[in-house]
């Protein structure tokens, strides 16, 4: 497992401390995947409700708070593959 797939995981974990009704997956280009579910926030690559899409550095400045998702999503530095309610809903959290 990478060093930034770890960091993220660590920093997803304190985050979202009270885990996450429905299942996303962050995939981390070049990195690999996150999923985050009710469970909390693990490696891995399973089915999710949404999958979000973003270079290493985009997906840092998101768990670090230097960057809205949003705003990521807007510029076209975040994609988002299944629902958007969900991916929503992921984004206020981490906000």
């Amino acid at each position: 497992m990478s060093d930034i797939i770890t960091h993220a995981i660590t920093a997803l974990s304190k985050r979202l401390s009270d885990g996450f009704d429905g299942t996303a997956k962050f995939e981390i280009e070049g990195e690999g995947t996150i999923m985050v579910d009710d469970s909390g926030v693990r490696a891995g690559d399973d089915a999710a409700d949404v999958t979000m899409i973003a270079s290493a550095e985009t997906f840092q400045g998101i768990i670090e708070g230097d960057v809205n998702p949003t705003m990521a999503f807007m510029s076209g530095k975040l994609k988002v593959e299944g629902d958007m309610g969900m991916a929503m809903k992921l984004g206020a959290a981490l906000s």
